[in-house]
Parts: C-alpha cells; structure tokens; sequence
C-alpha cells in the first residue's frame, strides 16, 4: 500500500491517494471528508504483517488444494534474500502451487512493520507472513525433524499425495521446478 496523502484542493474537493489510485471528493465539508478518509485508509493503516502461531502455520500447510512451497526466510539473511526471487517467480508463473514466505524475524523484532517495509522494498507479491514464535529450538523439529533451524529452509508439500521435501540452505536458479515436480509425481 502506498503513502496516503490528505489535500485539500480546492474549497470542498478532497483526494485521497491510496496507491494505486486515486480518489476525489466533492462537495463535502473538512469533517465529512476526513471521516470518509479514516473509513477508507484504516485498513491500509493496519495492515502490518501476518503474524500467526505455530499451529496456523501447520493448518496452512496441510490444508487441501495445490502443492505449498513454504520458505523459511529472514530480513537479515543474506542468502534468505538472494533466493526470494526464485519464490516469486514460481509464485507467478506456476498458479498450481501456492507459496509462501514465513518470515522468522520475530525471534529477534517482533515489529511486523519493519517486515512489511522489507517486503513493500523488495516488491514482494508472494504471501508473507510472519511466525510469532519465540524460542526456535523447542518447535523447529515439528516442521520436519530433520530440520537444524538454519536459514533459509524450505518445505514442499503436496497435501493430495503427502509427498514432502526439506531442503536447508540456498536454493539455485531451477531447484524449486524440479522439487515441485518431484512431489507431483
């Protein structure tokens, strides 16, 4: 969501810039139009991050329908940030795989808004949420036992014909392709 500006134009014309687009008002009084602007901007003011608990995740990723490609990721990991354009590709060109980006930067800033800025920088279109856990070591192993908690990480699932993969560290350009295909077989 883009920054939302408040002008007075001209007496009782009112716009109001919710990128992307752009709303005019007219003949209403100052009060009116602030009013309507609050109703209309709140939500985009809200609308921090995702945060969810460790079983909506779980529900997340075993609900029935495409194959989910989860990727544990963080702001602050060089590598994690390399690899998210791979994610976003996939998620736009594959619309029979549904991905999406954990953020695991609550451990160390529980503020939502310093993801969100990281995601609207970044152009990030995938859905992005954030996992509201603390104390990594006590639930990574109920992602997949195998995992050591390193970053990145990520988990294919296919919830049709419960074939996973785990895979901890970088991906590289085709890796997600072939995983995907793999659990699809």
């Amino acid at each position: 969501m883009g920054t939302i500006y408040l002008l007075q134009r001209l007496p009782d014309i009112y716009c109001l810039d919710l990128s992307p687009g752009l709303f005019i008002f007219e003949n209403m009084n100052r009060l009116q139009a602030i009013l309507l602007f609050a109703m209309l901007a709140l939500p985009a003011l809200l609308s921090a991050q995702k945060q969810v608990k460790l079983s909506e995740l779980q529900k997340m990723i075993h609900e029935e329908g495409p194959v989910k490609v989860v990727n544990f990721w963080a702001t602050w990991c060089g590598p994690c940030v390399k690899e998210l354009p791979y994610f976003e590709r996939l998620n736009q060109d594959n619309k029979n795989v549904k991905v999406i980006l954990v953020s695991m930067d609550y451990d160390l800033d529980p503020d939502p808004a310093r993801v969100k800025r990281f995601i609207d920088r970044k152009k990030i279109l995938s859905e992005v949420i954030i996992l509201a856990e603390e104390k990594p070591n006590e639930w990574i192993e109920k992602i997949d036992k195998s995992w050591g908690g390193g970053l990145p990480s990520t988990l294919i699932i296919n919830p049709a014909n419960h074939k996973r993969k785990f895979i901890q560290g970088e991906m590289k350009e085709g890796d997600l392709e072939k995983l995907v295909q793999e659990v699809s077989q």
